[in-house]
Order: C-alpha cells, then structure tokens, then sequence
C-alpha cells in the first residue's frame, strides 16, 4: 500500500495518540544527517576496535556518498562496524537512499551477502566494549536479491539484544521479514524509517509501507561481550543512535536525512 508521505504521518499520528500525543507541528525541516562532503557529524565503532577508530577507512565519503568499504583489510575478522550520528533522537522521519556494490569481502560471514542496515534506538556506542560485536539496537534490515529467482526481502526488522511488539504480542524472533518485493543488482532503494519514540514505528521501501511493530526493548541475544549494566532487559527504548552498518558487503549510501518529529508531541519520554 502507497501513502503519502505526509498522509503516512497523519495516520500514525492517530495510531499513537494513546502513548503520545500530538501538540505544535514541528518546523518542517529536514535536517542533512549527511552533508555530502565529509562525516565529521558521524563517528565509527568497529568490532575489535576502539570508538572514534575507522580501521581501514571502512567509512569513506566519495562522489557525494557514504562508501563502505573493505579493500584495506585483511581477511574480514568479524570486524562488524558501526557509522554513528552524533546526536540520538526519539521522534523523527529518517529517509536514505543505499546500493549494493561490489563483492562479499572474503572471510565474512556467508549471511552477511548483500546485507547491510541502519540501526536505530542504539545505544551509545561510548558505552560498548572494544569486543562487543552488535550494540544493542533495533535495526532496519536491507538484503539486495540474490540472482537466484527467490525473494529475498528488503527493510525487514533485526533486533541485537532487543525485541519488538509484533501484531499485538512480543516476538522474539531476531529477524521479522518486511513485505517488500526483492531488489537485484545494484540500483539504488529508497528506505523511509519512521519513529514515534517507543510506540509505532514504521518502515517504508519506495513509497510502499512493507512493516509495522512497536515497543521496542531490551532483550534476548546476538549481541555478545556487552558492559551488563548496559543490557537492562525488559527496559523499554524510547531513544537512541542511528548508524549505518558495515558487516562484510560494500554499500553505498547516499541522501540521509531526518525530520524531528518531537515538537509535534508533548512531553516526549
């Protein structure tokens, strides 16, 4: 189903109105996560490594575009990497454009295939241990189709160490399929995430909504070697980082922006 983009946000808005109501619309303008220049704004955590460390330039701005990248290293070595926004949010509309590119960088794992995401509600990634793998985070899934015929859907819903609310109860599940039809090659997809604090988030492919859950929380599994006073589970997320990822595939990203929606609610939590 295709909506509006705006008319998507009106009945959200409505959908949530139990947990968050709608005050003063917000100004309206979106802000340029990624200026098209240079990732000053952003900050990298790699698996192995310390935060603020961009190992072998994984992150690397070029053509207008945030490229990951694996040609300076070794074999790959679980160096599972994070691009962090510098700043968290809890209310907002982000929209990115990414492609696949290129080949599985030899030694990543064979799941990681054309596989890349953004994650959201993060936690700071400051507070991860140079050994953890995956922060404990929500992510918005992007698979690229595999030239085999089978569908492989795009902007399905992963969860490190958390879990979701999914059509009215909680699922455990690390990794919920979106609806969306398979992407092949390496044309550039268009990914709306909307997020209403800890009540409804949405995820949009192309214009078309492909999924919906809430009450996004800590718990369960994937992440490993976490500080355990980070790891609260039970504890409802309300906010946190955004960061695009690199797990093993080249990916290009480019057109990242967000609109706040928080003014539109009164007293976000």
């Amino acid at each position: 189903m295709k909506y509006t983009v705006y008319g998507l946000l009106l009945v959200l808005f409505c959908t949530a109105c139990k947990s968050a109501k709608p005050t003063a619309s917000a100004n309206g303008q979106w802000i340029k996560l990624f200026n098209g220049k240079d990732i000053n704004d952003w900050f990298v955590k790699i698996h192995h490594h310390e935060v603020g460390e961009n190992y072998g330039q994984t992150f690397r701005v070029e053509d207008s575009m945030i490229k990951v990248r694996y040609d300076q290293y070794g074999s790959f070595n679980d160096q599972f990497g994070h691009l962090y926004y510098k700043v968290p949010y809890s209310y907002y509309h982000l929209k990115l454009e990414y492609r696949f590119v290129g080949e599985l960088h030899r030694g990543a794992p064979s799941y990681t295939l054309r596989n890349s995401g953004v994650m959201y509600h993060s936690q700071d990634p400051r507070t991860m241990p140079k050994e953890q793998d995956w922060p404990i985070s929500i992510e918005m899934q992007f698979l690229g189709g595999l030239g085999d015929g089978k569908e492989r859907t795009t902007g399905n819903m992963c969860s490190p160490g958390t879990h979701i609310v999914y059509e009215g109860k909680l699922d455990t599940r690390h990794c919920i399929n979106s609806t969306s039809k398979t992407y092949e090659g390496d044309q550039w997809v268009k990914a709306e995430l909307i997020v209403l604090g800890d009540s409804l988030i949405t995820h949009i492919i192309n214009g078309d909504t492909v999924m919906q859950y809430s009450k996004p929380q800590i718990g369960g599994d994937v992440a490993n070697r976490y500080d355990p006073k980070e790891k609260q589970d039970g504890k409802i997320l309300n906010k946190g980082f955004i960061a695009l990822q690199s797990e093993g595939q080249p990916i290009d990203f480019r057109r990242v922006e967000l609109l706040d929606l928080s003014p539109k609610y009164k007293n976000p939590r």
